[in-house]
């Protein structure tokens, strides 16, 4: 249960930002486009990124990932793509979740 605040009280608070630890898969894809602070819906993006930076995203995102291997690993990152809204190579990123999938498309193991 959260602690109850007076709301006639004025707290200040310091959020110290450190550096090291990356936050969110997100944040390391590429920025491929205009993303303000304002929330707009259905944004189409031109973005597209190549199939090895999603592996090296993947190899970066392991530790944080519940996936067994990095190819589960790999289809959460296209995940991502998907909701930013970017291509792969050209591809839809839930056409190459499906292919790594049946095996068509062949992720590294490490």
């Amino acid at each position: 249960m959260p602690p109850k605040f007076d709301p006639s009280q004025v707290v200040d608070v310091f959020v110290r930002v450190t550096g090291g630890e990356v936050g969110a898969a997100s944040s390391l894809a590429p920025k491929i486009g205009p993303l303000g602070l304002k929330k707009t819906k259905n944004i189409k993006h031109n973005g597209n990124i190549a199939l090895d930076d999603v592996v090296e995203i993947a190899r970066v995102m392991k530790s944080r990932s519940m996936a067994k291997d990095l190819s589960g690993t790999v289809k959460e990152i296209l995940g991502t793509c998907v909701s930013v809204g970017c291509m792969v190579d050209g591809k839809d990123p839930k056409d190459l979740q499906q292919e790594i999938s049946d095996g068509d498309v062949e992720v590294p193991l490490e």
